[in-house]
């Protein structure tokens, strides 16, 4: 049955609370494979650096394509119903991968990469306005923070997990295929390109088994106040377009800069000569940093620190950190690129309640979408940084975030301004 956004917390709600959270354990397990991904499709499909980088393109760029969609969809269906018909698209996206990797064509596995994207876009529509409204609004970024630590998690399971069955002896299989004849060589990379089949038809069953049982979880349906009574027009006014417009910029910026520092590590560590066999899972670092943000974000908010000046905080620490990478040397710059997460923890926890401050409605709806759409920084910024680092070096390339943050202390600012206009007085 149906139920309104809640203002206190509750057993019933502690138990949703734990439910949702066990879907952003899936949406990190598979969003973070990418940073193993990146590596293996580069020797698996002979790619170069900048090309590898499509992966999140691709990925990613689901996000803004399907988000509108997503939004009508969910309108037709509920938000729970919308959850299981995700679910069950991201399986058919693993599904994919299986052809992709029989045949080792790098075009198929982006196809696969979108079809998961888009089932993931369906359940990011849903579940992130979902916790939102699930509690009171003043402990939001709180329960998003909860839901970032099962994210990352996961985050950090995955590179470790998918890296060593796909990326077993890196080392060794570089060093093979460097003494092959062309003939030999084909048919190792067709062996190391079926090794990811198995675990992505267990990965689609899974998803499957949990479209089907969600059903049984009792899920509420959360109906947004409606503002249409009255004769209130729903028609949006220049202010909330403009709320909107920042918002997505926000996301941009927060997703671009929290991708770039996961999934490019790997990469960044073979640049300044560490092995492969190590590199393949150094996303596990800068997600271990995030989570470390997070923790920090479901303890301290609201009780030490407001989720405002955390997140004034935390983008005035990204953008330091961010021109500590390209002026340190060597091992010093991963160091930070793995700390980065820390910064990027409590930016998205704190962006959503900003960005849909006051929007109730169909305007809450449109807005959520449009955030989901901001998720595009995700696929242009590594694409960006890939092809800086083949006009430049891979270290300077990461001078992109500095732009990135100082939009984002801009964004927090506005966000400090606003909430003490409206504090009473």
């Amino acid at each position: 049955m149906p139920i309104e956004p809640t203002t206190t917390n509750s057993p019933k709600t502690t138990k949703y609370v734990i439910i949702i959270g066990a879907f952003f354990f899936i949406f990190g397990f598979i969003t973070w494979i990418n940073g193993t991904l990146i590596p293996y499709l580069r020797i698996a499909c002979e790619l170069e650096e900048w090309q590898a980088y499509l992966v999140t393109f691709a990925f990613y760029i689901s996000y803004t394509i399907m988000a509108i969609p997503s939004s009508a969809l969910l309108a037709r269906t509920g938000m729970i119903k919308g959850m299981s018909i995700g679910l069950g698209v991201m399986a058919l996206g693993c599904l994919v991968f299986v052809p992709a990797a029989y045949t080792r064509n790098y075009m198929m596995f982006l196809v696969g990469l979108f079809g998961v994207g888009t089932g993931l876009t369906l359940l990011q529509t849903a579940v992130n306005p979902y916790i939102t409204l699930l509690g009171p609004a003043d402990t939001a970024a709180k329960r998003i923070s909860m839901m970032g630590i099962c994210n990352k998690v996961a985050g950090i399971l995955a590179p470790l997990v998918i890296g060593s069955i796909i990326l077993k002896n890196a080392n060794g299989l570089v060093e093979e295929l460097a003494k092959m004849n062309a003939a030999e060589k084909t048919a190792r990379l067709d062996q190391l390109a079926h090794s990811v089949i198995v675990p992505y038809i267990v990965l689609a069953a899974i998803l499957v088994l949990i479209a089907f049982l969600i059903r049984f979880a009792h899920l509420p349906e959360i109906m947004p106040e409606q503002n249409e009574e009255a004769g209130v027009s729903v028609h949006t006014s220049p202010k909330v377009n403009r709320q909107y417009a920042m918002g997505f910029m926000a996301i941009f910026c927060c997703v671009g800069a929290e991708v770039l520092a996961g999934d490019s590590i790997g990469n960044y560590g073979m640049y300044h000569g560490i092995d492969l066999d190590i590199a393949k899972s150094l996303t596990s670092y800068t997600l271990a940093a995030m989570m470390a943000g997070y923790l920090f974000g479901v303890t301290a908010i609201p009780k030490l620190i407001s989720q405002q000046k955390a997140f004034l905080f935390s983008t005035i620490g990204g953008l330091i950190i961010s021109i500590l990478i390209v002026v340190l040397p060597g091992i010093l710059s991963l160091v930070f690129l793995a700390l980065l997460g820390l910064c990027n923890a409590l930016l998205w926890p704190a962006i959503w309640p900003q960005a849909l401050n006051g929007l109730q409605g169909k305007q809450l709806a449109k807005g959520s979408a449009i955030l989901i759409m901001g998720i595009l920084g995700g696929a242009l910024l590594p694409l960006l940084y890939g092809a800086a680092g083949k006009f430049s070096n891979n270290q300077v390339a990461y001078l992109l975030l500095v732009p990135v943050y100082l939009f984002l202390i801009y964004y927090s600012y506005i966000g400090k301004r606003s909430s003490k206009v409206n504090s009473p007085s």
